[in-house]
């Protein structure tokens, strides 16, 4: 098994990386939507440090920005409110959502956690435009969050620009995989498996990132092409009405076993303790039976990333899925 956090402020310094590694910490995650790979090769350095002094071999995973929807880089912090009617450009949504939009669009924001619904605010040659939203479900929305539309899909490159900056410096910083969001089919990976043999790291490890439906439609050509399968719910919830969320990662899981392929679960594993130094039961059940049904890898993101307990957090993410290890063992299972 694979205990995976994210890199972040809370856990950038090396004593508290070498207390997580000590808590059973094998690998670290870098979220690239928010930062280039060169501007974080302080935290790289104090975490390759850690894992020496630990005597121990730490992954690095790199999480690009790949075809995936986020909103632009605000001025500050917004509070959206329950009932705010809102400018959606002024948000940083792309023009090529916008152009999709129509009223009654269900618009998801930081993996659902804020909800707008799309408001008819004109017309463009006789077609209703929506350039207004009004706050189901409010909350803090910060730049560069995550955005979906429930119910559609817009037309991205695989690589942006910024990848394929962040993949020529991937050798060079010792990254061991790349984690591509948002894989629609197999041609995305067969993409950048390219891209990575024209960096000069053809053995880097690929993670296909299911998140969309399209993922889900696809699945045994992703696990043919990639090395491994991230579960990853935050944005695969914001796909499909969440109750359905359960049984689509049982059947994923379940396909993944049948191919021998590895596969990772990650979102909101412990996610009280952003603010709590003990998760709830429910988590630690989540984070089990993941196991148990034969994942590879767990993850936590911001929960290390920008949680108060980062070493905590790890301690419980390991010390549970050993458990699920031991269970795994008992009943023969993978």
């Amino acid at each position: 098994m694979e205990y995976f956090g994210t890199l972040g402020p809370s856990c950038a310094e090396e004593k508290t990386l070498r207390e997580m590694i000590q808590a059973g910490m094998t690998g670290l995650r870098i979220n690239l939507s928010h930062g280039g790979l060169n501007s974080r090769r302080e935290w790289i350095r104090a975490a390759q440090a850690a894992a020496r002094e630990e005597g121990k071999a730490l992954k690095l995973l790199i999480d690009l920005e790949g075809p995936e929807l986020r909103i632009g880089q605000l001025p500050e912090i917004l509070e959206l409110k329950e009932g705010d009617e809102i400018s959606l450009p002024s948000l940083g949504i792309p023009v090529l959502v916008l152009e999709k939009l129509e009223p009654g669009d269900e618009i998801l924001l930081d993996d659902g956690r804020l909800l707008l619904s799309a408001s008819r605010s004109g017309s463009d040659n006789g077609m209703p435009r929506c350039e207004t939203g009004k706050v189901l479900r409010g909350g803090l929305l910060k730049s560069r969050k995550s955005l979906a539309v429930t119910g559609k899909t817009f037309q991205l490159p695989t690589l942006t620009k910024h990848d394929l900056g962040n993949l020529a410096l991937a050798e060079e910083l010792g990254v061991t995989g790349v984690m591509l969001p948002f894989v629609r089919g197999k041609e995305d990976l067969v993409c950048l498996r390219e891209a990575l043999a024209a960096a000069g790291c053809p053995s880097v490890r690929i993670y296909a990132k299911i998140e969309n439906l399209a993922g889900v439609a696809h699945l045994d050509e992703l696990i043919q092409e990639s090395d491994e399968i991230v579960i990853a719910r935050g944005d695969l919830g914001n796909s499909m009405p969440l109750w359905k969320l359960p049984a689509v990662q049982k059947m994923i899981s379940a396909a993944c076993r049948e191919k021998g392929r590895d596969f990772m679960v990650v979102t909101q594993m412990l996610d009280s303790m952003h603010t709590r130094a003990v998760p709830t039961r429910a988590e630690v059940m989540d984070i089990f039976q993941a196991v148990l049904d034969g994942a590879s890898s767990v993850m936590l993101t911001g929960e290390t990333a920008g949680g108060k307990y980062p070493v905590e957090a790890m301690t419980y993410l390991v010390r549970t899925g050993r458990e699920g290890e031991k269970a795994r063992a008992a009943h023969g299972s993978r």
